[in-house]
Order: structure tokens, then sequence, then C-alpha cells
């Protein structure tokens, strides 16, 4: 179907619904994101696990809509990704940079403009800001990261907040999807909905509803080449000078990192070597996909609903994960790095009055555009304080003018959790510039009040500094660091005079932090 037929049979609607004396023509609006789900792991984007075939509903669900194939996150971690998309807002202007910030009430953007839209709002599953979602009509929502199983929630209507305590029987994913479909047929009809649809799946670490313990028993996931082979990937900040760090920086799949691997988590030294790294590997991803398959069941349920509810067509449904997930490739766990598998969002769009199906734009996005374009969708503006923008055009299968052409990356936890060093950078549609700085912004005096202060070997000190490059075109799965390369050196230097000018553009600079910033100073023209 053509974009102007789309558009002819959406204006037609519209006509229709007036004629019947349907005064609210606004869609209701689902957002829909689950923890950690990467789009490797989602068929639609092709990769080596889309022969598994491990999300049927999501896939048909974009075969009827749009797929952004560069959609990223500006801080690949739970806290900061979710403050973003609440504010539309860059970590540094929103103020949570990490796993330990918050975001204020007062700060609840997105549900605030919806509210001032006239739409009735709800939070429903992971919710990870700490302070209550008080702007939210209803919610219900797990406290930090919430149980798999037989989770805590707190609702709204049941008593003050942080003691608003509901108990529950059954798995997350299950009792997230229930809370939903009971929201949606107890809410106000005369009105449109904003539904905000969080699940906890398929976080680490991963337990799966029962019914999915045999789910893949007998398949051998297939494996990135780069969890066994990648030379000329990396530098001397994420390996160390003449290898020297390997076994501290990165969270690996095998036993290389010898304060955190999935070889000592899931297997316990039981066996070593190359067949510890496959056998930590498959259970690695087993238990990831298991969970991801329960997401996937329970949204074809939610989908079918939906239709029998007469909700399907005039309902945008927007499918994404808080950022992406590395599975394996170059050997690493989790996410927080600013390579592809981290960096990457899925990102899907359902709409069949205004979009046309089996639709795909490689258009470069990322969080800070998802709160302007729903606030447009719904019929408003976006609001000036908003660093991102509204991609609703491309939605609608029209130009985007004036668009962005590079995207701005900053990890600032360093080392915590997962060994992974502190960076910034660029990524365009060809290319990725890293800068590690291999630093925490935090003076060391205040770690101690932290949880985490002593369960991480190092955290205090600083890692090398270093620049990496990538030519993304040539070398997808960022396996060569081309940063020396003198073939490229106008090109990093465009880099850098891009990178630098989005930093003081976006808020992002290291003003606040005289260290951090003596350290980018040093090492800007190496």
């Amino acid at each position: 179907m053509s974009v102007r037929n789309t558009n002819l049979i959406l204006a037609l609607t519209l006509v229709i619904l007036s004629a019947c004396g349907v005064d609210d023509l606004r869609p209701n609006i689902i957002f829909i994101m689950s923890d950690d789900h990467t789009s490797q792991a989602i068929g639609v984007y092709g990769s080596r696990l889309q022969q598994l075939n491990p999300t049927p509903n999501i896939d048909r669900l974009a075969n009827e809509g749009i797929v952004f194939t560069n959609a990223f996150c500006t801080n690949s971690i739970c806290t900061p990704s979710r403050a973003t998309i609440m504010t539309g807002q860059y970590s540094q202007t929103n103020g949570v940079l990490d796993l330990d910030g918050n975001l204020p009430e007062e700060k609840h953007y997105l549900v605030k403009e919806m509210q001032a839209l006239g739409y009735t709002t709800a939070m429903i599953g992971k919710w990870h800001l700490v302070n209550e979602p008080s702007h939210f009509d209803y919610y219900k929502v797990l406290p930090g990261q919430g149980k798999y199983f037989n989770p805590s929630l707190r609702e709204k209507g049941k008593g003050t907040w942080p003691d608003n305590v509901v108990e529950t029987v059954g798995h997350s994913t299950d009792i997230i999807t229930d809370a939903s479909i009971e929201f949606l047929k107890s809410r106000d009809k005369s009105k449109p909905f904003f539904l905000m649809h969080h699940y906890k799946a398929p976080h680490d670490m991963f337990e799966n509803a029962r019914r999915y313990e045999t789910y893949l028993e007998e398949i051998e996931i297939p494996e990135p080449a780069s969890l066994w082979h990648q030379p000329d990937f990396g530098s001397e900040a994420t390996r160390g000078k003449n290898d020297s760090l390997i076994h501290y920086i990165g969270s690996s799949v095998s036993d290389r990192n010898q304060h955190r691997g999935y070889v000592k988590t899931l297997l316990h030294d039981s066996i070593s070597g190359a067949e510890a790294t496959k056998l930590a590997y498959q259970t690695y991803l087993k238990k990831y996909l298991r969970c991801v398959k329960g997401v996937d069941d329970n949204l074809g349920r939610f989908f079918e609903f939906l239709k029998e509810e007469g909700l399907w067509d005039n309902t945008v449904i927007i499918y994404t994960g808080d950022q992406g997930m590395v599975l394996g490739e170059h050997d690493l766990q989790d996410k927080r790095w600013m390579y592809e598998e981290s960096m990457r969002m899925p990102f899907i769009v359902h709409y069949p009055p205004g979009i046309a199906p089996n639709s795909i734009t490689d258009l470069l996005i990322n969080n800070t555009d998802f709160a302007p374009t729903i606030i447009e969708l719904a019929g408003g503006s976006t609001p000036k304080y908003m660093q991102g923008m509204s991609f609703i055009n491309t939605l609608y299968g029209k130009p985007e003018s004036n668009w962005r052409t590079a995207t701005y990356y900053r990890y600032w936890m360093h080392i915590i959790h997962h060994y992974v060093p502190a960076h910034f950078g660029i990524r365009t549609k060809d290319y990725k510039l890293i800068f590690y700085y291999g630093k925490h912004y935090l003076p060391h005096e205040e770690f101690h009040n932290f949880y985490w202060a002593d369960q991480y070997v190092g955290i205090e000190q600083s890692t090398p500094a270093a620049w990496e490059f990538y030519d993304l075109q040539k070398d997808p799965q960022e396996l060569n660091n081309r940063y020396d390369d003198p073939a490229y050196a106008d090109i990093i230097m465009e880099l850098k005079n891009a990178l630098k000018a989005q930093r003081e553009e976006l808020n992002e600079t290291d003003a606040n932090y005289p260290e951090i910033q003596k350290i980018i100073d040093q090492n800007w023209a190496l």
C-alpha cells in the first residue's frame, strides 16, 4: 500500500468517526518496553538468532508497521535510559547519570504533557525511577528492580507511597500483562489513553516462567564469531597495554574476567577453557531467550485482547527495549558499552490508519526523541525544554527536515557492576568514534555512601584513556579499531569536531568535572 493511499485511508477514517459523533479522534497510545530486550533477539532485525524464531508476535507487529534500524540509547543503562524517555532530555540535563540517580516528580514531563492533552495515563510494570509516579492517573509498579516470581507491586489507590504494596502470585511477565488488561477494561472510555506497559524481563539474572524450562533445550544457539576471535578489537583502554587488563575489564561469558564471568556465575568453575565458554554461552542465551519467549507470548495475548476490545485499529503501539544487550559478542555480557549490541535499541511502531505496513527506516533516532514523538502523536507540540525531536513525519511516510546526522552517547559509571570504563562518543550512519576517559565522576571519598562500594575491585582507580574508531560499513561487527589508520585521519577529525559541538550544544560537557576534563584535554589531539 502506498503512503498516499495510507494517508487517504486515515483521512477517511477520521471523517467517518466525526460523522458518527465521535469527537475525540486522537489515537490511544501504548508504549511497551522490555528490560534489556536487544534487537539481536527480535526476529525481524535479522540477526544470527532469527532462525530460532524468538519473537513471532513482535515480528507480526513490525511487519504491519514500521521498523527503525538506527534507534540508539544515549546512556545504555536502565535508570538513565528511562529518565531520558520520560524527559526527552540527555542525562546531564535531566540529572540522572547512573543507576543511583532518581528522577524528581516534577520532571516526569512526558506523563504531565499527556495529561495536559486530555489523556488518561497509566504506568504498569518496571518503573525504576525511585520517586512515586504520582502524575499518572493509575500506576502499578515494581519496587526497584522487582522480582521475577511473586512480585510485590506498589499500586495507586492502595495507600501511601512507598507503603502501598500489593502482593501477587505468578511470574512478573504474566502479572504485568494481566494488570494492563485490567486497567484497560476499567478505564474512562470517554478519553483516549496513554499506557506505559513495562516488563522486567528479560533482565539479568534471568528467571523464566516454569512452562519455558524445555524451550530450546535441544537446540544449539548460534554463537557470534567475536566470542572467540577478535584480534584487532578494542584499545589500550579496554584491553590494557599489551593486553594487561583483559582479565579485568568487561564482564565476560568465558572465564577471561577474573572477577565477573558467566563461567564462574553459571558453572561455578566446574570446567574451564573453550568447553566452559561454550557451555556458559549456551546456558546464558537459553535463559535469556526463555524470558524473551515469555514476553512475546504475553504480547500475543495482549494484542488479541486489544483486537477483541476494538482497540487495535485506533491505538498506536510502540515496542522497544530500554537499551540493547550484549549477548556474547566480543566475549562480553550485559550492556553499558557504546558497541552496537548495547547501544542499539529495537524500535517498532504499529498504527494501521497512519503507518504503512512493511515500512523500514534508517533514520538516526535516539531515546530523547521518543517523548516528543508521542506528544505530537497525541496532538501536542514538542516542548522547548525537551532536547529530542519528533519523528512523526517518518511514521507517516514523509521526510524529516534538518535531522541529526550523528547521535551522542555517554556512559558515566566507570567499572561499577560490569567493569566497563567510563566513556563517551558519537555515531553516524557510517562511523563510530569512542573516547574512554576511564574515571568515575564522583570523588573517591563519596563511594562509601553506596551499597556497591565494597563489591567491585578497583572502582577508585582510573583506567587508561584511549580512542576507538570503527568503519561501520566495512566492519559492522566492530572487529577492527582503525583509529591509528592514516586513511581515516580526516574523517576522525570531522567526528571529533562534531563530538565537541554536540557536547556543548547538549549540555554534556565536563565543566563541572575538572579532573575528567583534564584527561580529555590531554588526549584530544592524540
